[in-house]
């Protein structure tokens, strides 16, 4: 198959602020489309943000029950949290795991990276796969679920079905560590947490 990359480019000529604070950016882009039309195209940019999946010798995934309310919608997901400015994004999935579930994670690795939302949103997902956790404490800070559990990974198919797991960062990253967990080779070294 050929392919021409510039056949079908956008070009972007500027971009104008319209709203920004520490959570959301939004701006008009002026974009030229092949043909010559040129026009403002709304951009949506988005804090990184890390999440983890953690799985233990029994085959289970820690989970945290939540409801999000722009959708007024409850759904199992991952704990994880956006990335602080300077922070490596590994070290604030080790963070929000432990913030967020008591749990401190073993072993952890890069499982994937991803956006969500490419037509105007840029808000880059980095997934991380923990083997392992220890139970350090409560969670601390403001309360994030109603309940924590360890998951049977088998249970995840049915689950999906159902619409107890929805949100495109925990479908990504379960789907993806399931194939890694299968023997899928590693993109980056397991490094222990120490």
């Amino acid at each position: 198959m050929v392919r021409d990359g510039e056949r079908t480019r956008w070009v972007v000529r500027g971009e104008r602020l319209i709203y920004d604070n520490e959570w959301v950016r939004l701006g008009l882009v002026d974009v030229e489309i092949p043909g010559g039309e040129r026009f403002e195209h709304h951009a949506v940019r988005l804090g990184r943000a890390a999440m983890t999946v953690v799985v233990d010798d029994q085959d289970r995934v820690l989970m945290m029950w939540r409801h999000r309310f722009l959708f007024d919608r409850w759904g199992w997901e991952l704990p994880g949290g956006l990335v602080e400015v300077g922070e490596d994004p590994r070290d604030t999935a080790i963070r929000e795991v432990e913030e967020e579930t008591g749990h401190r994670v073993r072993e952890i690795e890069h499982l994937i990276t991803f956006q969500p939302m490419v037509g105007m949103v840029d808000s880059e997902h980095i997934v991380f796969l923990a083997r392992g956790a220890e139970l350090v404490g409560e969670p601390t800070g403001e309360v994030e679920a109603d309940l924590i559990e360890w998951i049977p990974a088998r249970e995840i198919p049915e689950m999906i079905a159902r619409g107890d797991l929805w949100n495109s960062g925990v479908l990504v990253g379960l789907l993806y560590a399931r194939e890694r967990l299968r023997g899928r080779p590693c993109t980056t070294p397991t490094r222990p947490i120490r």
